[in-house]
C-alpha cells in the first residue's frame, strides 16, 4: 500500500514565443514512461504490468475493444486513479507520488495537482460549466489556479477559442452550442492551462457522426505542430492511422500489439488483434 505524503515539484514549461491564432503554443512536449503498471478494482485486476513509452512531441493512439483498459491506462497517467504496482512518469518526475529511501508515496491531492499541472486532459462528456460562458469556461483555471491577470486571459481565451474554430462564440453557453462545438470549448479549456502532455479519452464517442469530423479536425492540427505530447484513446483508426506516431492496442488490460500506424494496423501478429481490426477495418 502507498502512503500518503507530500513533497512536490512542478514541472516547468518550456519558454516560447507567441503564436499567430490557428497555431499552436510553442512547448517542448513531454517523455512519459509506464513502467510495469498493475491497476486492481478491489480484488479485480485491470491493468497487468503495463510498459510503454511516448517521446517528447509524439502521437499514440491507443487502441482496443471496450473493456480493455485503454481509459484506465490514461486516467493513471494522470493520477485520476492510483496504481497498486509499477510507476508513471512525465519527464522523469512521478506524478501523484514521490520516491524516498526505496518506497513511494502518495502525495496529498493539493501537491498531486500541482505536480500534473503541465498534464491536460479532455473527456469522453464535455464536462463543461452549464451557467459560464465559453470564454468564462476556458479562462476558469487559469485564473484560479494561475492568477494570471483579466485582461491576459481574455485575449489568450480568444486566441484559443479562434484556434478550434469558435471565434465569435465567446458569449455563448453550452447549451447553445452543439456537441461538437462543446468538445472544441473542453480542448481550448485544457489548452489555456498550456500543457506538455495532452491526454483524450475517447473525445468523439458522445458526438453524433455528424460533429465527429470537427472535433477530430482540431485534434489533427494539435498533433500536427508536434509541440506537445498526445496520447490518444480512440476507436476512430482512420484518425489514428493518419495522425499517429505509434499505436498500441489493448485487450484484457494488457497492450498486445504495438508499433508504427503501418505495422500495427497493416500487419498486426498478435492474434487477438488481427481478429479486432479484421472487424472494424
Amino acid at each position: 500500500m502507498r502512503t500518503n505524503k507530500a513533497d512536490s515539484k512542478m514541472n516547468e514549461a518550456c519558454d516560447g514565443k507567441p503564436e499567430p491564432i490557428r497555431q499552436i503554443p510553442v512547448h517542448c512536449g513531454a517523455d512519459v514512461a509506464i513502467t510495469n503498471v498493475s491497476k486492481y478494482y478491489g480484488h479485480t485486476r485491470v491493468l497487468f504490468d503495463v510498459t510503454a513509452g511516448m517521446q517528447s512531441g509524439s502521437t499514440t493512439c491507443i487502441i482496443g475493444p471496450s473493456g480493455s483498459g485503454k481509459s484506465t491506462l490514461l486516467r493513471c497517467i494522470n493520477h485520476l486513479e492510483e496504481i497498486q504496482a509499477g510507476e508513471i512518469t512525465v519527464d522523469g518526475e512521478l506524478v501523484g507520488y514521490r520516491r524516498a529511501n526505496n518506497r513511494i508515496y502518495e502525495l496529498r491531492d493539493k501537491d498531486a495537482c500541482r505536480r500534473r499541472l503541465s498534464i491536460g486532459m479532455v473527456f469522453q462528456q464535455f464536462n463543461l460549466f452549464p451557467h459560464l460562458t465559453a470564454i468564462e469556461n476556458i479562462m476558469l483555471a487559469p485564473k484560479v489556479v494561475l492568477r494570471e491577470p483579466k485582461t491576459v486571459l481574455r485575449l489568450k481565451a480568444e486566441r484559443l477559442l479562434a484556434r478550434v474554430g469558435l471565434a465569435g462564440r465567446e458569449s455563448s453557453y453550452p447549451s447553445q452550442l452543439s456537441g461538437g462545438q462543446q468538445q472544441r470549448v473542453a480542448i481550448a479549456r485544457a489548452l489555456a492551462m498550456e500543457p506538455k502532455l495532452m491526454l483524450f479519452d475517447e473525445p468523439t464517442s458522445a458526438l453524433d457522426p455528424e460533429l465527429v469530423g470537427e472535433v477530430l479536425s482540431v485534434m489533427r492540427d494539435l498533433s500536427a505542430t508536434g509541440d506537445m505530447t498526445m496520447i490518444v484513446v480512440t476507436h476512430e483508426i482512420g484518425f489514428a492511422r493518419e495522425v499517429a506516431d505509434r499505436i498500441i492496442f489493448m485487450d484484457g488490460g494488457r497492450i498486445l500489439e504495438e508499433g508504427p500506424p503501418s505495422q500495427v494496423l497493416s500487419s498486426p501478429t498478435n492474434d487477438r488483434a488481427q481478429a479486432f481490426l479484421a472487424a472494424v477495418l
